[in-house]
């Protein structure tokens, strides 16, 4: 079925490829059909076995084809127009994350595939997941969180092919990445308002540490300790009143809408009675209560970025811009 001929022009593995293309286009190779061994392909074209096996993980790094241990490779898709896939993996959903989504989709245009993939701050399932797709993409995007040793899981993946989205750590300091600085972000942005927050007895800080990076409660911390401001963390909302004369830091949208609810039970006025700013910003924040004050990254470009990088085949490390926006909640 597969012929490759000498002196064309053409690599001999290309040839195995539009081979296969070719077939599959005509509709006499289907889903789910066999394609001949690596074995006889080269030797009825008297080929070395890495040709072939350059062909075949092209094609399978696009979705083409699939390998089934210990039977051989087969069809796995007719889409032959797929030119690359991507394998992304997220922490978890929002409205952040459907931003950067949209974005990246968007640059990277209509060729690339790309299977996104959730971890939940789960170490398990995050290195499950890694594992099973080795071999599988030709670029890995990927969320550490606040995993540590993540290198470990993730160093069987070809290493030029791997970025590194939203938080970088000691041991991923060689991959290339589009990365926050939450530690700098906070600080230096906590530093720009802090004669606003000086009228507020004490800052209270809303921080899971499972889920939130580091390098927030880091910079929090270290702006109280130069400025002498008393402070708290806490990891949630609880059913108590909230307090008079606190300005709340919060970094999820859920304990944003409880302090809300208890401010108006217990008729406090905002940027009076109590302040409160909020970690990435949102339509809703525009609006709610006269705006609330927020600390922002700017996800779509952070997906642009990143879709450039992948399509330049871009080797960098860089740093995506954050934003205070100044709003009615202080």
């Amino acid at each position: 079925m597969i012929e490759v001929r000498e002196k064309i022009g053409v690599p001999k593995y290309k040839q195995i490829i539009a081979s296969v293309e070719h077939y599959i286009s005509n509709g006499i190779l289907k889903k789910g059909d066999k394609l001949p061994s690596i074995n006889t392909i080269k030797n009825s074209n008297n080929l070395s076995r890495d040709t072939v096996l350059m062909a075949f993980n092209e094609l399978k790094n696009r979705g083409i084809i699939q390998s089934v241990v210990g039977k051989g490779y087969y069809v796995a898709s007719d889409n032959i127009k797929i030119e690359q896939k991507v394998f992304l993996l997220f922490d978890e959903l929002n409205s952040f994350k459907e931003d950067l989504y949209s974005s990246f989709l968007h640059h990277l245009g209509d060729n690339i595939q790309v299977d996104i993939f959730f971890h939940h701050f789960n170490k398990n399932i995050f290195q499950k997941l890694i594992n099973d797709n080795i071999g599988d993409y030709n670029y890995y995007v990927i969320m550490p969180a606040n995993f540590t040793n993540t290198n470990e899981i993730i160093q069987f993946l070809p290493k030029d092919k791997v970025y590194i989205l939203d938080q970088i750590h000691d041991d991923l300091e060689n991959y290339n990445s589009v990365y926050q600085n939450f530690e700098n972000t906070i600080l230096e942005n906590l530093n720009k308002i802090s004669n606003s927050i000086k009228k507020y007895d004490k800052i209270i800080l809303v921080f899971q540490e499972k889920k939130q990076p580091l390098g927030l409660l880091k910079g929090f911390k270290s702006f109280c300790k130069n400025k002498s401001i008393q402070h708290e963390i806490i990891s949630e909302i609880n059913d108590e009143n909230i307090e008079k004369g606190i300005l709340y830091i919060i970094l999820d949208d859920k304990s944003l809408l409880k302090v809300i609810k208890k401010m108006k039970t217990q008729n406090l006025i905002l940027s009076k009675d109590i302040g409160v700013i909020s970690y990435n910003d949102t339509l809703l924040k525009e609006i709610v209560e006269g705006g609330i004050t927020t600390i922002s990254t700017d996800f779509n470009q952070m997906g642009k970025k990143l879709a450039e990088m992948i399509l330049n085949k871009e080797s960098a490390k860089i740093e995506n811009p954050n934003k205070l926006i100044i709003r009615n909640s202080i």
